[in-house]
């Protein structure tokens, strides 16, 4: 059993997270319950900016926020000095309310709307992350229209394929993300960019894909970029001052996950792209990068209160958990694989197999094949860990199960950053069915 960040087992046998007892935090907060450590958050922000540091380059560390995003964790980025990607006019907005600067926001998306570009526009935000060129004609109208001006990024698809899963790449030619750097769309966006008013392009950015463990497809996708850059440098005298290769950081899920530190990464990438700009003379471009899941995924814990059980004779034992794919889709969307633990009772052997299984009535509400557990009871209480990205994220209110409950944890405190959904919440925008008389609805 691996245990992350600041995990410990007390005492009593119960799993600790953050110097806080989650059998109390379950007691308190009701269960399904989703506790960061946000210790480790802070340690991981932390060390990707030290990387750059230590190696003297100048550069810009943003949370990724669609891996969970809410007032509280936009809080915690601004304390630790972290730049933010948004990708939606919901997160621009949260991230406003919660007081981030905007100046330190870059705003993503393969589709903004009109109104979401004009809310980026009036709020100043540090750049926009242009996708496609619907787009780019939208942020110079609006540039026109605000009479205000914008960085932008020109996103591209390099032609990398990283090793993870299909829903999950996203640098490949065939992707519904960013200009194609090799068939002339980056250089007409470039082109249009720079003959529109008030248009300042910051340089070129790309993402690679999720769950990356090695640092071989970042250095290809570096090379790939600094040879276009130095292209429009011989080209057209533009010389990019950023040179965004944004995120995709592994984490490690289960016991066959082998992620490097932070610090691996960028150093890798580091030493890559001071070696591509020294053969070709171009200027080193300042390094952004984007964790989202390497910042908040294995500090996230989901609590579940362990309910009925099956036993199906010679094939597997189904253990039936208070949430499911209504928090944590992710197993049933791509085959995600976690480990579980039983939080109050930690110290036993986890030796007994269960298929733990949510209370979704679809047959595909499976979080865990084959979880390895002490011998359970109603009531107990079951940790899944890793479960801090894209779970609250992409949560929803199927079959009208209210969302759980999020709570920081750190130094022996803890505090409620969600509050848990009530029935009242799930009706609150329904409108009020109509009156339906003898002869039907009209």
């Amino acid at each position: 059993m691996h245990l992350y960040g600041t995990q410990t087992i007390n005492s009593k046998g119960h799993l600790e997270i953050g110097g806080t007892d989650t059998v109390r935090l379950a007691d308190e907060h009701g269960t399904p319950l989703i506790v960061y450590d946000t210790g480790l958050i802070r340690s991981r922000a932390r060390a990707f900016k030290k990387a750059f540091s230590d190696e003297g380059v100048p550069a810009q560390v943003a949370y990724a926020s669609k891996a969970f995003s809410c007032l509280a964790i936009y809080r915690l980025a601004e304390e630790e000095g972290l730049a933010l990607d948004v990708v939606s006019g919901g997160e621009l907005f949260t991230a406003i309310r919660a007081g981030f600067p905007a100046e330190r926001i870059h705003f993503h998306g393969n589709n903004k709307s009109r109104e979401e570009l004009r809310m980026a526009f009036e709020q100043g935000v540090g750049c926009i992350v242009a996708d496609n060129f619907m787009e780019i004609g939208m942020i110079g109208e609006l540039s026109k229209e605000t009479g205000r001006g914008m960085d932008v990024l020109i996103r591209v698809t390099p032609g990398i394929e990283a090793h993870t899963h299909d829903y999950i790449t996203t640098g490949q030619e065939d992707s519904k993300f960013g200009f194609d750097l090799n068939n002339g769309q980056a250089d007409e966006a470039l082109r249009i960019l720079s003959e529109t008013p008030g248009m300042h392009v910051l340089g070129l950015h790309c993402h690679i894909g999720s769950q990356i463990f090695d640092t071989e497809a970042f250095g290809l996708a570096a090379r790939s970029l600094i040879g276009k850059m130095d292209a429009w440098r011989r080209e057209k005298g533009f010389v990019c001052p950023v040179l965004n290769l944004g995120g995709g950081f592994g984490i490690r899920y289960t016991e066959d996950d082998h992620p490097l530190e932070p610090d691996e990464y960028v150093r890798s990438m580091i030493l890559t792209v001071k070696a591509a700009a020294a053969e070709t003379g171009y200027p080193l471009p300042e390094i952004w990068i984007e964790p989202g899941r390497s910042l908040v995924g294995d500090a996230g814990t989901t609590l579940y209160t362990a309910g009925s059980m099956k036993t199906v004779p010679g094939i597997r034992t189904y253990l039936a958990v208070d949430g499911g794919m209504s928090d944590n889709i992710r197993p049933a969307l791509y085959g995600a694989e976690y480990t579980a633990a039983l939080a109050n009772r930690m110290k036993l052997p986890h030796d007994t197999r269960y298929t733990i299984a949510g209370k979704c009535c679809e047959s595909g509400d499976k979080l865990i094949e084959n979880a390895r557990l002490p011998e359970t009871s109603e009531g107990d209480l079951v940790a899944v860990f890793c479960t801090g990205a894209y779970g609250y994220a992409m949560a929803s209110n199927y079959n009208r199960l209210p969302r759980p409950a999020v709570v920081f944890a750190e130094n022996g405190e803890h505090r409620l950053a969600i509050r848990r959904e009530t029935y009242e919440d799930l009706i609150r925008l329904d409108a009020e069915p109509a009156a339906v008389g003898k002869e039907g609805m009209r």
